[in-house]
């Protein structure tokens, strides 16, 4: 929780204490918690998930020995993994708490880049990735 704690504001703190006074069961008149917002709803995307999907070619079809890479946008680690022989890729441990990028590459080319944000709380991520 530190972690969490230490990248919130101090209003994401006071918001984080007066849910906990809501929870609790006690309402104040007049109480708005309007600022509650991100904090809070990142502390929902604690752990890992599993990041996979598929690689295709331009038409669609499967590609083995792809290279995939995902990024951490904070630490600017990289992973990477090598499509299987059906074109399939996995990661994981994959932090849900941080954003990251991912993208395949084969032969000098290239999938757009996708995001794997913070806010999407799917515990298994699959993605396509289309070389173009």
């Amino acid at each position: 929780m530190k972690g969490l704690w230490s990248r919130c504001s101090r209003a994401g703190m006071v918001a984080g204490v007066l849910f906990a006074v809501l929870a609790s069961g006690v309402t104040p008149f007049g109480l708005q918690v309007a600022g509650v917002g991100p904090c809070l709803a990142q502390a929902q995307n604690l752990g890992m998930r599993v990041v996979s999907g598929i690689v295709t070619d331009a038409n669609s079809a499967p590609l083995a020995g792809a290279t995939v890479f995902l990024k951490d946008l904070k630490s600017k680690n990289i992973r990477s993994y090598t499509s299987d022989a059906d074109g399939k890729y996995r990661f994981t441990g994959v932090n849900m708490a941080q954003d990251h990028e991912l993208w395949a590459e084969k032969d000098g080319k290239r999938s757009p880049v996708k995001t794997v944000s913070s806010w999407d709380t799917r515990k298994d991520f699959v993605q396509e990735l289309k070389l173009k």
